[in-house]
Formats: structure tokens, C-alpha cells, sequence
């Protein structure tokens, strides 16, 4: 009846231990990361009685965890992918709100700037009206202001965000080193720390929120943990750190370091995955760019309505003044770099890329050579098969810009940052403050003489090309102090004297000459100017010999709207983005204009922002599917283990019925041989 017993007691023994393991599944059951455990049990040894051999009982072999490595590593995976989506679209639905907005937005305040300027330029003396001009003028430079700080601002909650990641990036990765040295201490024993295991892949599963990681089993008991392209965050019982430093080509950006020991290298780009992941990608596909492209967009219209503005003359006859702050001037040229020293000179704004460059310096001295490539990309060629620029040469190969010569001795070797266009939307302001100072009024005029004879008429002349600004005396001398008088010796022979314009025939190279062949009856277009001025007028009707015009100076064309209408055409004209061919010519239909350019980041941002709710809803059913997978077999079902309570209480019972039976023989046994 020893037997008996026995196995009663193993009975009782191994109820025992699942109802513990039960206990424990149920009151973990909130526990994240906790795997459901389940007890092992196998017959004891018989023992052979005669030709028989007998049970001795049950025993508890072992708890198992019920867990898939395969459905870990799925789990962990949509995780990854999860906490960037999730990070990216956080950052760009506020990026996509603002920029699209009818209140943040720019286009609002670029529509009722140009507004303004139609109205005023359609009452030219009217000073109210141009009052207007200057309000609005200060309210488009305080919106693009107003975003640049919105921008920076999202800019440096993902500089201190990346911080803390990476403070939780390297506690994680302590306490993983942590319980693989527990775990490989305990599992030679032939224990299974289960908990200790969930802990661990619990530990995981929180850094894949955090960063993409690889994880590689080693031995059967520690688990490495690797970032990036491969650098090892958790080797064993030995962990690494992560550290978030300022970038050395770029004060504005933080970058990712990784040390091991006394050893440390950037890793920024090839970090991916994660929350960290999702911030860079938002940051490089997203942030700096809009950054360039709205600092480009500011410029443009900084630099267009300020050209256009010192085309003409004033309510006083004055060349006109600046509307907005010079984009070349000294403090905004030495902003452009980093480290400081190198200043950056716009020479034309349509031009300009959203694009961000590297300059290496080939050789010393002031107008030293260096070379030059979009960050990421190859160098710039400046011939064919060379590569090399030289301090002072204007407009680097086509991209807008270039390093003049300031009194700086450059280093070969050296390397900068540049950037020509990140600050753009910051340093735009409003500098004019006099109305009367707006130049409306083009700055040349003709009049026909009331004796001519023939139905011959002029237009009035049309600047097309010269310096900016222009020069007032020099256009007064090149019209000479009486104008220049367009004489007809024949119907079909127009001559010109005085000043020293002459015209040019459209010829390649150009030729200027003092008389011209013109077509009566038809319209003609005339060019005159001498090399570094150039008008365009129509010349239409039949003139008789002797009809004579005259060209002046525009001196009290205070009614005089025609630059003013030229401002307003900026608004509709290609302006950002021409490109340019071999002759240096604007390629047709290259371009686009203010408000283009303006719905073209908008248009990117907000087709981003559709793609990515797109791409969080898809992550979403699919990481809900693989922790439905996982839960199916490693989560605890109340209903299952309750019903196992019930199992096991009903077996405790019975293995206790056992023992009693066996006391009762034996008892019955012993009175029997009294």
C-alpha cells in the first residue's frame, strides 16, 4: 500500500505545480510580454512486480513557455515598421496642416500681397493705395517668418526626441545584457527561466520601437541585439550606447553616434525602423526640404520684386528702392555656410535647387579652386571631365550662386556645408517704409511729334535688358540731354540721333546701327540701346518723310503704371525652377511661378501625408494580426485556465481520494492480523 500512497502523492505533487502554473498564467495575464505557461508531466518509473510492471505515478517534468520564435520575430518586425509609420505620419499630418491652412499657410497672405500691389497699380499716384502695398508687403515676410519658426520648431522637438530615444535605446539595452547573463547562468542548472525569457523578449520588442534591430540567437541562451547596418547593441552580457551629438556639417541637425568602448562612428543614415528610424526619414525626406524649398520660394520673391523695383522710378523720379531685405546682403552671405567663412552670393534665385551642397577646397588663398556637390550626390562638372571652380566665379555651374572673393584665405583641405536657401523664409523682411517710393512709373517714354503728317505711331518703350538697378545717368546720357529723336528720311527708313542709342538689329553677335529699314503698314519691333541697355517698342501705321518721335526720360510719369504692371506679372511668371539650356536661355515651359511653387511643396507634402495614413492603416492590420497569431498561442485565455482550475481541483481531489483509499486498506489490513 507504500505504492499506493506514493502515487497519491505524486498526484497531489504534480496538481500542485499546474495549479501554481494556472495561478500564475491568470494573474499575468495583464503582464506585457507575457508568454502562457503549461506543466509537463510524464509517468514515474515502474517497477516490476513478477512478470508485471507497475506505475508508480505521475511527475512534473517541466514548465513550458509556450512560445514561437518565429512569431516573436513577426511580432517585433510589424513593430519596427509600426513605430516609424506612426512617428513619420506624426510629425507631417502637423507639417501638412500648417503649410495647406487658410490662416498658416502662405498662400493667403502671397494672393493679398499681390492683390494689393493690382490695385495700387491701377491708381499709380494713389499713396493710400501703395501704403497698402507695404502692409501687405510686411504681412507675406511675417508668414514666411511665422512658418520658418514653426518648422524649426518641430525641427528641434526631433532633435530632443532623438535624445531621449536614445537614452531608452541604452537603458534597454543594459537590462538585455542583463538577463542574458542571468539566463545563461541559470539554463546550464537544466532550469528554464521562463519569466526571465519573456522579460528579455518583452525588452526587445520595446527597443524595436525605439530603433530597428536584427536579433541573433547565440549558444541557445543569449540573444544579440544588432542596429543599423550591423553594429552591435548587445553582445552577450556586454552593451554598447548609442548617443545623440550635434552634426559637424550642420548646426540645425542632430546625428546618431554609435560607441563601443573608446571607439565612436556616425551612423545616421543608416539608421532605419523604429521611432528613431521614423524621425530621420521624416527629417531628410520631408523636413529639410520644405526647409530649402520655402526659403527658395522667399527668396525668389524677395529677389524678383526687388529687381523689378530698381527697373523704374519712383512718385519723385528716384530709381526705386528695395521692397524687401537684400537677399546678397553681407550678414544673410556669411549665414549660408557651416562652419562659418564662406559666404554664399545668389546670382539668380530661379536658378536655385532645394538641394543642400559639399565644398571641398582643392587648393589656398583667396581665389582658391575647390569642388562642389549636392549633399549625397556626385560633383558638379565645370567642363567636361573637370570638376574644379575657383573663388569669384559667378554662378557655379548653372545652380544660382557662387563663393566671391570676401578676404578669406581658404585652406585645401577644408570642407563646408552649404546652404543657400535654408534660411530664406527667416531672413525675409520688409525694408521699404515710404509709399511714395514704390517705383511704378517705367523709367523711359516717347511722344510723337503733333507736325508729323503720316499715321505712323509709337508704343512706349519696354526695358528688356539691363543692369540692376539701372542708373539714371546714365540712362540720361544715353538719351542725351533733348531725348532721342527717331527721324524718318523715307516712309520705310527710320534714323535716330542724339545720346548715344542706336539700334540693334537682332543680329547674333548683336550690331547696333543708326538706321533701320521698318515695313509701313505692318507692326514693326524696334530694339535700341547701346550694349548695356536694351528697350523694345512697336512701331505700327505709315509715316511720311520728316515724321519724327522722341524717347526721354520718364521725369513726371507719376501716372505712369507700366513697371507697376510688370510686379503684378510676377505673380503668374516663371520665376522658381527654370532651367537654363547650353547659351544660357530659359528652357520653355520651365518653371514654375510663385503660387506654383508654393503647390508643388503643398502638393508633395500633402500626397506624403495621404501615402503615409495609407501605410499606417496597412501596418496597423498587419501588426494586429501577427499579436492576434502570437496571443493565440502565448497569450492566456481567462476562460481556458479557469476551466483548468476547475480540472485541476477535480484531480487534486481524486489524487487525495487515492491516499485515502490506501490508508483505509491499510487500516483495514492491520485490524485484520490483530
Amino acid at each position: 500500500m507504500a505504492s499506493l500512497i506514493s502515487i497519491g502523492l505524486s498526484g497531489l505533487r504534480a496538481t500542485q505545480t499546474a495549479l501554481t502554473v494556472t495561478g500564475h498564467n491568470i494573474t499575468n495575464v495583464n503582464t506585457p510580454g507575457y508568454t502562457r505557461q503549461d506543466l509537463l508531466q510524464r509517468t514515474g518509473n515502474p517497477l516490476q512486480e513478477g512478470t508485471n510492471w507497475i506505475g508508480t505515478g505521475s511527475q512534473a517534468v517541466d514548465v513550458r513557455r509556450l512560445a514561437s520564435d518565429y512569431l516573436t520575430a513577426e511580432v517585433r518586425s510589424n513593430t519596427m515598421v509600426s513605430s516609424d509609420i506612426a512617428a513619420y505620419k506624426g510629425q507631417i499630418d502637423q507639417l501638412d496642416s500648417l503649410l495647406s491652412g487658410t490662416v498658416t499657410g502662405i498662400t493667403p497672405s502671397l494672393q493679398s500681397f499681390f492683390s494689393a500691389m493690382q490695385a495700387s497699380v491701377e491708381s499709380p499716384s494713389d499713396v493710400p493705395a501703395r501704403q497698402l502695398v507695404l502692409s501687405e508687403a510686411e504681412g507675406l515676410a511675417n508668414r514666411f517668418n511665422s512658418v520658418y519658426d514653426r518648422l524649426d520648431d518641430q525641427n528641434q522637438f526631433l532633435n530632443k526626441q532623438m535624445s531621449s530615444i536614445a537614452d531608452q535605446v541604452n537603458n534597454l539595452a543594459v537590462s538585455i545584457s542583463q538577463y542574458n547573463d542571468r539566463i545563461t547562468q541559470i539554463k546550464p542548472s537544466g532550469q528554464s527561466p521562463n519569466d526571465l525569457l519573456d522579460a528579455r523578449d518583452e525588452a526587445i520588442r520595446q527597443l524595436s520601437e525605439l530603433v530597428g534591430v536584427q536579433v541573433v540567437e547565440q549558444d541557445a541562451t543569449s540573444l544579440n541585439v544588432f542596429i543599423g547596418s550591423g553594429q552591435p547593441l548587445v553582445v552577450g552580457s556586454r552593451a554598447n550606447s548609442i548617443a545623440v551629438t550635434p552634426s559637424p556639417s550642420d548646426p540645425m541637425r542632430m546625428q546618431v553616434e554609435f560607441s563601443s568602448g573608446s571607439v565612436t562612428q556616425p551612423i545616421t543614415s543608416q539608421i532605419s525602423g523604429g521611432e528613431l528610424g521614423g524621425l530621420l526619414r521624416y527629417r531628410s525626406q520631408v523636413l529639410d526640404p520644405t526647409f530649402n524649398s520655402l526659403g527658395r520660394m522667399a527668396m525668389a520673391i524677395s529677389e524678383q520684386v526687388n529687381d523689378q523695383l530698381s527697373q523704374g522710378l519712383d512718385l519723385k523720379g528716384n530709381v526705386g528702392s528695395a521692397l524687401f531685405k537684400d537677399i546678397n546682403s553681407a550678414d544673410l552671405q556669411a549665414q549660408r555656410s557651416y562652419p562659418n567663412g564662406v559666404n554664399v552670393y545668389i546670382d539668380d534665385s530661379s536658378k536655385l535647387t532645394t538641394s543642400d551642397y559639399e565644398v571641398e577646397f582643392l587648393s589656398s588663398g583667396t581665389n582658391a579652386t575647390y569642388r562642389i556637390r549636392p549633399v549625397g550626390g556626385s560633383w558638379v562638372q565645370s567642363s567636361p571631365g573637370s570638376t574644379t571652380f575657383t573663388v569669384g566665379a559667378e554662378d557655379v555651374a548653372g545652380l544660382g550662386f557662387h563663393i566671391p572673393v570676401n578676404g578669406t584665405s581658404y585652406q585645401a583641405g577644408d570642407t563646408y556645408t552649404l546652404m543657400p536657401t535654408r534660411t530664406g523664409a527667416r531672413d525675409v523682411g520688409q525694408e521699404l517704409n515710404q509709399p511714395e517710393q514704390l517705383a511704378f512709373t517705367a523709367p523711359v517714354r516717347s511722344s510723337s511729334n503733333l507736325q508729323n503728317r503720316g499715321n505712323g505711331s509709337i508704343g512706349q518703350p519696354d526695358l528688356v535688358d539691363g543692369p540692376t538697378p539701372i542708373n539714371k545717368a546714365d540712362l540720361e546720357s544715353l538719351l542725351g540731354s533733348n531725348g532721342l529723336t527717331l527721324s524718318f528720311s523715307e516712309p520705310d527708313q527710320l534714323s535716330i540721333t542724339g545720346g548715344t542709342a542706336q539700334f540693334e538689329l537682332g543680329t547674333t553677335p548683336a550690331t547696333y546701327a543708326s538706321t533701320i529699314t521698318v515695313t509701313p503698314g505692318q507692326s514693326n519691333t524696334l530694339k535700341l540701346g547701346n550694349g548695356d541697355y536694351s528697350f523694345e517698342l512697336k512701331f505700327s501705321g505709315v509715316p511720311e518723310t520728316g515724321d519724327t518721335f522722341n524717347l526721354s526720360m520718364n521725369t513726371n510719369g507719376v501716372s505712369d503704371n507700366r513697371n507697376g504692371l510688370k510686379l503684378v506679372d510676377l505673380q503668374s511668371k516663371a520665376t522658381i525652377g527654370v532651367s537654363y539650356d547650353a547659351a544660357g536661355q530659359p528652357v520653355t515651359n520651365s518653371g514654375v511661378s510663385f503660387n506654383g511653387g508654393y503647390g508643388d511643396l503643398v502638393e508633395r507634402v500633402g500626397s506624403l501625408t495621404s501615402q503615409t495614413r495609407v501605410d499606417s492603416n496597412s501596418i496597423s492590420a498587419l501588426l494586429k494580426q501577427a499579436q492576434d497569431n502570437r496571443d493565440s498561442l502565448a497569450g492566456v485565455n481567462l476562460d481556458e485556465e479557469a476551466a483548468k482550475l476547475i480540472q485541476f481541483e477535480q484531480y487534486y481531489s481524486a489524487s487525495a481520494q487515492v491516499i485515502q483509499v490506501a490508508r483505509s486498506v491499510f487500516d483495514t489490513l492491520y485490524n485484520s492480523l490483530r
